[in-house]
């Protein structure tokens, strides 16, 4: 009787266990995510609501496995905290990833934008791109660029901008600037002065961990930028910038012109892919044309784009065992090198011969 007795309890409590340990995986496994797949759900909150509020809306659209689940998962965890609003939801997310979001609060805004500006686009294609997204036009932007007591803001707020943005005969004023990225803005309405204010930020934080070594360097940070400009639209591939930025430093040591021809498109207000340059703009003298004699030895009066970081710190770090003084770049973005035109002339006419020959696009 005694061991009978003893059996039942056994089988009560193994019975038991089975039963606590069936719940634990059923719990575990109805808080996962419902899907695999990414499958978006726009869930709004109302004011006021609590967590069993929202429950049965979660199950029909199809976002949790089992309100039960949910209850408990609420319950043990003693969560109350459910802010109001607009979510993204997903049903790749488990419970505790929309419990989580639904503590942080809402982090969707359906009237947002995403603007991306490009690397080696000009201040005439970011006025364009504004006008395009949001509800400003190309002139609002031109006319911000020429606000002197706006600009003067900026010198006194961003320590990478001075004087030199208010030079005359400069064709936009925070050319170069403005760091190139993917940006998100509240919604159309959003002004010129916000959108300046978050790439303005942006280029603060990519130029801060090498704030020692511009303010340190024999050029300005004004000059660093232009010459970076430069470096973006003639580089075709990173791993040359650095050469092809002492190539530059090489001529204005020496006193020559740069002779770059982004920097005569520029100074036209041409596009690259445009047409071809005549030879009366590239003689002419304009304080940005690096083609013309008129620069002998000088940097353009400014940035002719928005270059990347990568462009930055080529200029800033130069390859200095560099001593050419040439350099065309091919279709496959590979950089050629030389000392002397006539060796310069020599391979553009092969690159030329064997279709490499690099047209701007």
């Amino acid at each position: 009787m005694k061991k009978l007795v003893i059996k039942i309890i056994i089988s009560i409590i193994s019975l038991v266990a089975l039963l606590i340990l069936g719940f634990i995986l059923f719990y575990n496994i109805n808080l996962k995510a419902v899907s695999s797949n990414s499958i978006e759900v726009n869930f709004m909150v109302e004011s006021g609501s609590t967590y069993y509020d929202v429950i049965s809306k979660l199950k029909k659209e199809g976002l949790i496995k089992s309100e039960i689940c949910f209850k408990l998962y609420i319950k043990f965890n003693k969560v109350n905290d459910i802010q109001a609003g607009t979510y993204k939801l997903n049903k790749n997310m488990s419970v505790k990833q929309i419990v989580e979001l639904f503590k942080k609060g809402n982090t969707y805004n359906p009237d947002a934008i995403v603007i991306t500006f490009k690397e080696g686009k000009n201040m005439r294609n970011i006025a364009k791109t504004i006008s395009e997204f949001t509800n400003n036009t190309e002139t609002d932007v031109y006319n911000l660029l020429q606000d002197t007591k706006y600009l003067q803001t900026l010198i006194d707020e961003y320590w990478f901008i001075d004087d030199n943005i208010l030079k005359e005969g400069i064709y936009y004023s925070l050319e170069g600037y403005l760091y190139p990225n993917t940006y998100e803005f509240k919604n159309k309405d959003v002004k010129v002065e916000e959108i300046f204010k978050v790439m303005l930020d942006e280029m603060d934080k990519q130029l801060s961990d090498y704030k020692e070594d511009l303010q340190n360097s024999k050029y300005s940070i004004h000059e660093i930028l232009t010459l970076a400009s430069i470096v973006e639209l003639e580089g075709a591939n990173s791993k040359d910038r650095e050469g092809i930025a002492q190539v530059f430093y090489n001529r204005l040591n020496s006193n020559w012109s740069l002779g770059s021809d982004v920097t005569t498109y520029y100074a036209e207000k041409i596009e690259l892919s445009e047409r071809d340059l005549y030879k009366s703009e590239i003689d002419e003298a304009n304080d940005y044309n690096t083609r013309s004699s008129y620069l002998a030895g000088k940097l353009p009066i400014g940035p002719i784009c928005n270059p990347s970081i990568d462009s930055i710190k080529a200029t800033l770090f130069p390859d200095t065992s560099n001593t050419y003084y040439y350099f065309v770049s091919d279709k496959n973005g590979n950089t050629h090198f030389s000392s002397t035109y006539q060796e310069h002339i020599q391979i553009r006419d092969e690159l030329i011969k064997d279709d490499l020959w690099y047209n701007y696009e």
